[in-house]
């Protein structure tokens, strides 16, 4: 009876051993080496951006991001508008595709704070045509298309002034606007229209001035197709744009870092051969 008894005891004993056993290694060890304190973690960043170049700079650095912690959402717009108005009300954590004196204007005319955090490429504008293949064939009274925002459409003014189809108050007014031409020897007659439809609507007119991105976007090659573009010394930078509760994130240092990095200067120069220059 006492053998009996005791050999039960025993198997019990066993049995609850072998559980405790089981579940011990079912437990996994937090990641860190057990202290939680250092579980490494992956932080979200949803940037905007224009699809050409902008997008396809911001996937290409995507992987070495994820390495570093910094899961990179993009999400592309088509206007320059949205991007910053979702930043600002935090629907984006930054975005990348405008140059610092828009981003002045926007932040004035809506009353927003947006801060630059770094410059990454210079996009120089470009003057093109479907129906001309030299500046010396525009007739008199011919159309120019030029972008409608105040700083692309003053940049737009410039670059026609620098090459002698207008002449405006004073040289490379960055908001100048049509009244602000003085000479017109060949009555060129100014059209603003919204940047992104530019190329589309290129056949219309006997002149565009055409953002890069949109351009690149259209298919059109900047360096075959302009008849005349913008110097590569310029003040229209791409810069990456965040708020001020934000810029200074480990987040955003760490996509700032990859953007300015020694591979992304040569993905831009094998990419875009020169009609996107780096700006570090």
């Amino acid at each position: 009876m006492k053998k009996g008894l005791f050999a039960l005891l025993s198997l019990v004993l066993v049995v609850a051993l072998a559980a405790c056993g089981n579940k011990n290694a079912d437990e996994k060890p937090a990641a860190g080496g057990g202290d939680k304190g250092t579980e490494a973690k992956t932080v979200t960043l949803t940037v905007g951006a224009t699809a050409v170049p902008h997008a396809e700079i911001l996937k290409h650095i995507q992987p070495a991001l994820e390495k570093e912690g910094v899961k990179l959402e993009i999400k592309e717009f088509s206007d320059y508008v949205q991007p910053n108005v979702q930043t600002f009300q935090k629907q984006l954590d930054a975005n990348f595709f405008q140059h610092k004196p828009y981003l002045d204007d926007e932040n004035s005319t809506r009353k927003m704070d947006l801060v630059p955090v770094v410059a990454v490429h210079v996009e120089p504008l470009g003057a093109y045509s479907k129906k001309h293949k030299s500046v010396d064939e525009l007739p008199n009274g011919a159309v120019v298309g030029i972008p409608n925002d105040k700083t692309n459409g003053g940049r737009a003014l410039s670059l026609l002034a620098q090459n002698g189809l207008i002449k405006l108050k004073e040289d490379n007014m960055i908001q100048a606007t049509v009244s602000d031409i003085i000479e017109n020897p060949k009555n060129i007659k100014i059209k603003e229209s919204d940047a992104a439809m530019l190329p589309r609507q290129l056949s219309e007119f006997d002149l565009a001035v055409i953002n890069t991105n949109y351009a690149l976007d259209a298919g059109i090659d900047p360096l075959k197709d302009a008849l005349f573009m913008e110097g590569k010394d310029n003040p229209y930078a791409n810069i990456l744009v965040a708020r001020p509760d934000n810029k200074d994130s480990d987040a955003i240092k760490k996509l700032a870092a990859a953007l300015t990095s020694d591979d992304v200067k040569k993905f831009i120069e094998d990419q875009y051969k020169g009609a996107v220059i780096p700006a570090f």
